[in-house]
């Protein structure tokens, strides 16, 4: 028994004969014939009872075209929601910590501007947790920093981000402004917490430069990292995105260091398995114009990122 024989039947019904329903439906007869003779087998009952050319609804009858009405009622229902799902409705955005503070609050409160029935539930937490919530179908899609390794994922690069150096006001460095690689050699450092695309990053440049260096602190948000540094605990690398703030605000200094470049892509990511609703792929599409423009023109002039 499929939709489509109770449909049959609700038209036999409401027509009032199979010559009629066939019309309507665009069938010929006997297929119609054949649709209510399933059923009856189906059910075991009789549905009709023929007296002439003429049919009638046996008791049989009248009970499943109540039911027949509601399931089809039902199902257009369903077919309604999704639909209006698919090209509206719910997605699940994840995004590492640099990107959910500096970035994504903003994408969303732009996106809601043009698409205003669709939901974005957005989760931020450190890459490799976001990586695994991708994997694991608890976000549709995620916007991250740091390197991917899964084969599994798609990845679209949308931004070059770098890693700066900050440090306390009254550090000597602050007012040296520039220093060589070899001068951060057995400082300290506040740095993100495992799993953290940021520390992954810094800690391989660190490495690669043979630079030996201490931990003073570990925090999993790059605000508490600001505000340790703004307290004299040490340094850290950060984003380029959210260091501009911080340092307006007096709150730490930025410390060039020329010879010592820490690059990365801010990535797009969604599980190659991932079917791509209407929603969603509006919502990819805006989140690659909106990097675009924020490369052209400059995040710090599109907008104030309170860290």
């Amino acid at each position: 028994m499929t939709l489509r024989h109770l449909k049959i039947f609700l038209t036999v019904c409401e027509k009032g004969s199979m010559t009629a329903a066939a019309n309507h439906l665009h069938m010929t007869q006997p297929p119609v014939s054949q649709a209510i003779a399933e059923l009856e087998e189906y059910y075991g009952v009789k549905l009709f009872e023929r007296f002439g050319r003429k049919i009638y609804l046996t008791n049989e009858g009248e009970k499943l075209y109540s039911y027949a009405s509601h399931i089809l009622a039902l199902a257009d229902e369903a077919q309604k929601q999704l639909l209006d799902l698919s090209q509206n409705g719910i997605l699940r955005v994840g995004a590492s910590m640099t990107i959910g503070t500096a970035i994504l609050p903003f994408i969303i409160k732009d996106f809601y501007q043009s698409y205003p029935k669709t939901y974005i539930q957005p989760v931020v937490d450190n890459t490799t947790t976001i990586i695994k919530m991708i994997e694991t179908a608890k976000l549709d899609m995620a916007i991250v920093e740091g390197l991917v390794s899964s084969a599994d994922i798609i990845k679209i690069p949308v931004y070059d981000d770098e890693l700066v150096l900050i440090c306390p006001s009254e550090h000597p460095y602050a007012k040296k402004k520039i220093i060589e690689p070899h001068e951060l050699e057995n400082q300290h450092f506040v740095i993100r917490e495992e799993g953290s695309g940021t520390r992954e990053i810094f800690e391989a440049a660190m490495h690669e430069y043979n630079i030996k260096w201490n931990i003073a602190g570990v925090f999993n948000s790059t605000e508490a990292i600001i505000n340790a540094v703004h307290c004299g605990l040490g340094f850290s690398f950060i984003s380029q995105l959210l260091a501009d703030e911080a340092i307006k605000r007096q709150k730490v200094e930025l410390v060039k260091v020329p010879k010592l470049k820490i690059k990365r892509k801010f990535n797009i990511v969604y599980h190659k398995n991932k079917f791509i609703s209407n929603a969603m792929e509006k919502f990819l599409g805006y989140c690659q114009r909106y990097f675009g423009s924020i490369a052209y023109v400059g995040v710090g002039k599109n907008h104030l990122f309170n860290v």
